[in-house]
């Protein structure tokens, strides 16, 4: 956590009547980049309330890209403006980390940082649903990390398999819930 965070956690707790206790938790936005061409801007409002929210309580907030190393594909190509982050974002940090693969925890960057910053709960949010998400979700958990998936800041290609997702990651050991429903338990 750097010197920004600590202070920012410490006003928090100032003002709750708490005494500061280091963050080991982050929220995750997983690949809201120009090339996720579907849906994201029908989430974009809440990631970034979640961003504000992270910031509120002192948690680290972490941005994954992907990039497409696969011949003949177009989309999250490696320096171009699909790989960028959304416009739209709040990037509040340069805790920016880029994959090659769905889960997140194969960028050895992403790895070695939260492993060297000892963080050990994770609320995601991002896309997609049945993808990246869904990997990196699964390997987190998998890994013995605490997951909570900000249920309302994911989102799909295919809408309808947000249901199903959502069962999975609790089936899988993710706590699930709503923005509004971590507000109201921090």
């Amino acid at each position: 956590m750097d010197n920004v965070e600590t202070e920012r956690l410490m006003q928090y707790e100032a003002k709750r009547g708490g005494t500061a206790v280091m963050s080991k938790k982050a929220l995750v936005v997983i690949d809201i980049q120009n090339d996720i061409t579907k849906h994201y801007r029908d989430i974009i409002d809440t990631i970034n309330a979640a961003i504000d929210w992270a910031m509120d309580l002192g948690m680290t907030v972490i941005y994954i890209k992907h990039n497409n190393l696969s011949p003949g594909t177009r989309t999250f190509k490696p320096d171009t403006k699909g790989a960028e982050l959304a416009p739209e974002l709040k990037v509040v940090s340069d805790h920016i980390f880029v994959k090659t693969k769905a889960n997140a925890l194969t960028s050895e960057e992403f790895s070695a940082y939260i492993r060297e910053n000892g963080i050990d709960g994770f609320y995601i949010t991002g896309a997609d649903a049945t993808a990246c998400v869904k990997s990196t979700c699964f390997n987190m958990a998998k890994a013995g990390y605490a997951v909570h998936v900000v249920s309302d800041c994911v989102t799909s290609y295919d809408l309808k398999k947000i249901p199903e997702m959502l069962g999975y990651y609790a089936d899988k050991g993710c706590e699930v819930k709503t923005l509004a429903e971590y507000r109201e338990s921090n």
